[in-house]
C-alpha cells in the first residue's frame, strides 16, 4: 500500500513515523508546502518527499494523511477526492461551517472515504466507557464531565489560525460526548476567561473556558478547558449513571495530586506533557484503520458529517460566550448539514 503525506510539522512527524512502521504500507511520500522540511522529514525515515502534491498523486496512491496548515485542509481534501485517493484529515475538516458542509456534502455524494482524526474514538479508556454505557451496566445516564487541559499554552502565532478554544480544543470532547452516548446536543451555555497572556485576548481567543451542554434525552454535560494546567496535559472524562460510573484518563500518568492526607495509589511515571503523549497509542490505532479503511476493507469510522455536527456545539459555545446567553445548537444548523447520530467502531 502507497500513502502519501501532506504537511510535515510536529504532528505530521508523528504520523509519518507510525505510518513507516505500519503494517501493510509499503511506500510511504511526504510532501510540504516547505520542501526542505518535507525532504527533512523523508530524510530521518528513509522515504522519500515528492517536489509537490500534484507529482504525489501521479504516482498513484492507495491513500493520503493530511496534516497541513488547518487553513488548506479543505482544499487538499477536494484535491484528493478528485484524484479518487481515500483520505484521512486531521481535524477540523475546515475553518468555518460552509467549508465543513461542502467537504460533508461532496464525501456524502461519492463513494471515496474521508476519515476525520477525532483520535479519542480510539483510545482504549473511551471504548471502555462506550461499552459500559452500552450495555447497560452504568444504568441510565445522568453526567458527564469532560477536560481537556495543556500543560502550556500554543505559540503566539498559532491562536489567529486555530479557530478559537472551543472549536480548536474543546470540540475533541464535543465528538467524544456524542460518540459515546449516541445522543445529539441540543443547548449550550458556556463562558471563557483569560488569565494567562495577552495574545490571546489580541486574538479574539480564550486561555480558559467552561460549557454545560444539554442533551436530547436531558443527560447534562460539563466540559472545561484551559491553556495553563500547570501539573500536567489532562484530558479526563467522568460518566455517571443511575447504578455505576466510569472515569476515563485515570491512570499512572494522569496529573492529579492530590490534596487528601490518606491516599492509596500514588503517581508512578511523570505527568503528560502533551497530547501527543497522552493519545499515542490512540493514534497509532487510528492510523492503522484508516489503512483498512483505504483498503476497503473497514467502514469509516469517523466520516466529515460527525465532525460537522462537534463544530455546530462548538459554534454555539463561542456564540453563548460572546452574548452571555444560552444557544440552540439547531440555530447553528443550515439546509443539508444535518449530521445524525454519531457513528463509529
Amino acid at each position: 500500500m502507497k500513502i502519501g503525506l501532506i504537511g510535515t510539522g510536529r504532528i505530521g512527524a508523528f504520523h509519518a513515523a507510525t505510518l513507516h512502521d505500519l503494517e501493510g504500507v509499503t511506500d510511504l511520500v511526504v510532501a510540504d508546502a516547505d520542501a526542505a522540511r518535507a525532504a527533512s522529514l523523508a530524510a530521518s525515515l528513509g522515504v522519500r518527499a515528492a517536489p509537490g502534491i500534484a507529482e504525489m498523486y501521479a504516482e498513484g496512491l492507495d491513500g493520503v494523511v493530511i496534516t497541513a496548515a488547518t487553513s488548506a485542509h479543505a482544499a487538499l481534501i477536494h484535491q484528493a477526492l478528485d484524484a479518487g485517493v481515500p483520505v484521512f484529515c486531521e481535524k477540523p475538516v475546515a475553518l468555518d461551517v460552509p467549508g465543513t458542509i461542502g467537504v460533508v456534502e461532496r464525501a456524502a455524494a461519492g463513494s471515496v472515504p474521508v476519515q476525520i482524526g477525532f483520535q479519542r474514538r480510539f483510545d482504549a479508556g473511551y471504548r471502555a466507557a462506550r461499552r459500559s454505557l452500552r450495555s447497560g451496566e452504568l444504568g441510565w445516564l445522568h453526567t458527564l464531565r469532560a477536560c481537556t487541559s495543556d500543560r502550556t499554552p500554543p505559540p503566539a502565532a498559532y491562536i489567529p489560525t486555530s479557530g478559537g478554544l472551543f472549536r480548536d480544543c474543546s470540540i475533541h470532547d464535543f465528538d467524544i460526548l456524542r460518540w459515546l452516548t449516541g445522543r445529539e446536543v441540543v443547548s449550550v451555555f458556556a463562558q471563557g476567561a483569560n488569565r494567562g497572556a495577552s495574545f490571546f485576548a489580541d486574538g479574539d481567543d480564550v486561555d480558559t473556558c467552561a460549557a454545560l451542554l444539554r442533551f436530547d434525552d436531558d443527560t447534562l454535560a460539563t466540559v472545561t478547558a484551559t491553556r495553563y494546567n500547570g501539573a500536567g496535559h489532562d484530558v479526563r472524562l467522568e460518566v455517571c449513571g443511575s447504578k455505576d460510573a466510569r472515569f476515563v484518563g485515570l491512570d499512572d500518568r494522569a496529573p492529579l495530586p492530590s490534596a487528601e492526607p490518606q491516599l492509596s495509589w500514588q503517581r508512578s511515571a511523570a505527568p503528560y506533557a502533551t497530547f501527543m503523549e497522552r493519545f499515542h497509542d490512540a493514534y497509532v490505532t487510528e492510523l492503522g484503520v484508516f489503512a483498512e479503511v483505504a483498503a476497503g476493507r473497514a467502514p469509516n469510522p469517523c466520516p466529515p458529517a460527525d465532525a460537522l455536527e462537534a463544530l455546530y456545539v462548538a459554534e454555539a459555545c463561542d456564540r453563548s460566550r460572546r452574548t452571555g446567553q444560552p444557544v440552540a445548537v439547531a440555530d447553528l444548523r443550515t439546509a443539508g448539514g444535518n449530521g445524525g447520530t454519531a457513528t463509529g467502531t
